[in-house]
C-alpha cells in the first residue's frame, strides 16, 4: 500500500511537473481588437472583432509551432472617444499584447491611437479613413483602406457624373462625419456643383429643424457625412417629407442596419448610394472562402470591413511571426513587431495586394459606389456596386 502510494504521489508530480514545462514553453501573446461591440454601431463593430477572430483561428498554426500561443483580446469602444483611450490605456499596460487591430469610427481611433504611439504598439486599421490617421507618419499605424480625402472627392465626381447640379450637405459633428464632408464639398464646389447648404448636427431622432432648410433649398443631393444610425433615420424623413432627389453617403452608412432603420423608402426617388472604401465581401476574389468560413463559424454573412479586419489580424500575426524568427524564438518586441508591419510588402490578403507606404497608407486603395438595391438587410452584401476605382493615396 506504502509503495502504491509513493507511485502515485510520483506519477501526480511527473504530470504536474510535465505540464508546468509545457506551461513554460507556450508563450502567450495577444492581439487586441477596438470596435463597438454595443450600441446602434454594434453590428459593424462585432464583425470587426469576428473577422479579426477568425483569422487567428485559421493562420497561427507557424506561431503555435514556436511555442506561442495567441489569443483574442476584444475591447468595446463603444464609438466613444473617451471610452477607446481608456481601453487602450489597459491595452498598452498588458505587455502581451503585441498588435491592436482597429478601430471603427476615426473619432476614437485617432485619440486612441496616441495611446499605442507611445508604447511603441502596432496599430492595423481595417476601417479608419481620416486623413489624419496616417498623416502623423507614426510607425506604429498602418491602414488597409482608403482614406477619406480621396473617398469624399469620390462621393462628389460619381454626383457629377449623375447630373447633380446642387447639393446640401450635412455631417454628424465627428472627425470622420465632418472631414468626409468637408472633401465632397470641395471637390462639389470644384465640379460646378452648387452647395446650397453646409450644416453639422448630433441629432440622431427628429430632424424637422434640420429639413426645413434643406428641403426648402431643394437639392438635387443630399449627402450626409456620419454614420447610418443617423444618416438612415435622416434620409427615411426626408423621403416621407418629399424630398425626390438622391440620398448619398459615405462608408459610416456602410451597414445592413441602415435598411431597418430606413426602409422601403430608400429605395425612392433617385435613389440611395454611398462610397465605400470597403466594399461587399464578394466583391474581393480573395473572400469567397471568407463569407463560407465566417458564416459556418458565427452564423451571418459578414458585415462590412470584417474582411479587412481578417486581413489586418493576418497581418499582425505574419509581423510577430517574422520579428519573432529574428529574435531567434524569443517574444518579439513591440518596436520589431511595429517595424515587420510597416515593411511588408505585396502580402496576398483576401481584400487584395497589401504594400504600404512610409506613412502607412496602402499604395493603391479601392473605392466603391454602391446603390441600395433592396430594402431586405439579408441582402445588403447584394446592393449594386455602380463604381470601383484604384487610387493612389494623395503625395
Amino acid at each position: 500500500m506504502g509503495k502504491r502510494f509513493i507511485t502515485s504521489v510520483m506519477v501526480v508530480m511527473m504530470l504536474v511537473l510535465a505540464v508546468t514545462v509545457v506551461s513554460a514553453q507556450t508563450k502567450v501573446i495577444k492581439i487586441a481588437t477596438q470596435s463597438p461591440l454595443s450600441g446602434g454601431m454594434s453590428a459593424v463593430g462585432t464583425d470587426i472583432k469576428n473577422g479579426a477572430q477568425l483569422a487567428i483561428e485559421q493562420l497561427s498554426a507557424s506561431l503555435a509551432k514556436m511555442g506561442f500561443k495567441v489569443e483574442l483580446a476584444p475591447f468595446d469602444d463603444q464609438g466613444n472617444p473617451d471610452t477607446g483611450v481608456a481601453n487602450a490605456k489597459n491595452i498598452v499596460a498588458d505587455p502581451s499584447v503585441l498588435v491592436i487591430v482597429g478601430h471603427y469610427n476615426s473619432g476614437v481611433q485617432i485619440p486612441s491611437s496616441e495611446e499605442y504611439h507611445s508604447a511603441g504598439l502596432a496599430n492595423i486599421s481595417p476601417a479608419n479613413t481620416n486623413p489624419k490617421v496616417t498623416e502623423r507618419n507614426y510607425l506604429e499605424v498602418s491602414r488597409i483602406c482608403g482614406r477619406d480625402d480621396v473617398q469624399g472627392a469620390v462621393g462628389a465626381q460619381f454626383a457629377k457624373s449623375q447630373g447633380m447640379k446642387s447639393a446640401y450637405v450635412i455631417h454628424d459633428k465627428t472627425a470622420y462625419g465632418q472631414g468626409i464632408a468637408e472633401y465632397f464639398k470641395r471637390e462639389a464646389e470644384a465640379l460646378g456643383i452648387k452647395v446650397r447648404g453646409f450644416a453639422g448636427t448630433e441629432e440622431k431622432a427628429n430632424f424637422d429643424s434640420i429639413l426645413t432648410p434643406i428641403l426648402a433649398s431643394k437639392p438635387d443631393v443630399i449627402y450626409f457625412g456620419g454614420m447610418y444610425d443617423q444618416s438612415a433615420v435622416l434620409f427615411k424623413q426626408a423621403r416621407q417629407k418629399g424630398f425626390k432627389g438622391m440620398f448619398l453617403s459615405d462608408d459610416g452608412f456602410d451597414s445592413s442596419d441602415a435598411t431597418k432603420i430606413g426602409g422601403k423608402v430608400l429605395l425612392d426617388g433617385k435613389g440611395t448610394y454611398y462610397s465605400t472604401v470597403s466594399g461587399p465581401a464578394a466583391a474581393y476574389p480573395g473572400t469567397a472562402k471568407f463569407i463560407k468560413d465566417f458564416k459556418a463559424r458565427f452564423g451571418s454573412e459578414p458585415q462590412p470591413f470584417a474582411a479587412q479586419a481578417y486581413d489586418s489580424a493576418a497581418l499582425a500575426l505574419l509581423a510577430i511571426e517574422t520579428a519573432a524568427k529574428a529574435s531567434g524564438g524569443a517574444v518579439p518586441t513591440r518596436e520589431a513587431v511595429a517595424k515587420a508591419v510597416r515593411a511588408i510588402k505585396a502580402y496576398n490578403g483576401i481584400t487584395g495586394t497589401i504594400t504600404f507606404n512610409g506613412k502607412g497608407d496602402l499604395v493603391k486603395a479601392k473605392y466603391f459606389i454602391i446603390q441600395l438595391t433592396s430594402a431586405d438587410p439579408a441582402q445588403w452584401s447584394n446592393n449594386k456596386i455602380a463604381q470601383v476605382l484604384d487610387i493612389e493615396p494623395p503625395k
